[in-house]
């Protein structure tokens, strides 16, 4: 990703299509969760029209905004995760699986509820996760940041696409 704000109040991160990722796969065929000893490795380029999270530090979530191939904006995803934590070259966080969409008419949609409670059952995520997670849900649409202000926003076209940087795998405790 490159880090187009970092600030006390948000860090702002784009991936460009086409960017190299490493993904963690850890569903079956029918989408549910496994455990993490059958999870796989995936080595990908990212997919679709590229993705601008906005993340507020010390919060468990980060809000993408969502494109289409054209490059309309169709929605926002707020993506339930804990809160970012800084480490040489980047960030770290842990995905609490539960997400929200959110049209642009204002509906929303919970998404991936069973995935929180299957990884509570699978013990990927503790019960306190799982609280987090909702209670973030719930105070993210509380405050409801639509619109961000950054729905205009549209990266540099000379942006190179970045590599993978040496210590990727490597997450600090």
């Amino acid at each position: 990703m490159r880090v187009v704000a970092d600030g006390p109040d948000l860090v702002a991160t784009w991936i460009a299509p086409g960017t190299p990722i490493v993904y963690p796969n850890g569903q079956d065929t029918d989408g549910r969760l496994l455990p993490l000893a059958r999870w796989a490795i995936e080595h990908r380029p990212w997919f679709g029209s590229g993705a601008l999270d906005l993340t507020p530090p010390g919060r468990a979530h980060a809000i993408r905004l969502l494109r289409d191939e054209g490059g309309s904006f169709r929605g926002w995803y707020v993506n339930l995760q804990m809160p970012l934590r800084r480490r040489p070259g980047g960030y770290d966080t842990r995905d609490l699986q539960l997400d929200l969409v959110v049209e642009p008419d204002g509906s929303v949609t919970w998404k991936d509820e069973d995935h929180l409670e299957q990884a509570v059952e699978l013990g990927l995520l503790s019960a306190d996760d799982a609280r987090l997670a909702r209670g973030e849900a719930e105070r993210v649409l509380a405050e409801w940041p639509f619109p961000t202000g950054w729905e205009d926003w549209r990266p540099d076209p000379g942006w190179e696409l970045p590599e993978l940087p040496a210590g990727w795998d490597v997450v600090e405790r």
